[in-house]
């Protein structure tokens, strides 16, 4: 992976460097290869994530559909 630095901006090309680690999911991979995951957890962890994705495709077909949004979760107040 290469990133050009423009004008000595070292710290542009730092965020950008990190924005494509981000999005090509190098960050994910190194915590998820920090220690070992048992094979039973690595299918519930992978099944959990496919459920989660499917849902948020269904949800996101919903509001392009109806044009509305879901209500959004407010937090309840602090103590």
């Amino acid at each position: 992976m290469q990133v050009l630095v423009r004008d000595n901006n070292v710290e542009q090309a730092l965020r950008f460097l990190k924005k494509k680690l981000q999005r090509e999911g190098v960050f994910r991979e190194m915590r998820l290869r920090e220690h070992y995951e048992k094979p039973s957890v690595k299918r519930a962890r992978e099944k959990a994530e496919g459920v989660r994705r499917v849902r948020k495709m269904a949800r996101k077909k919903l509001e392009r559909e109806s044009g509305v949004s879901a209500p959004k979760k407010t937090k309840a107040p602090g103590r």
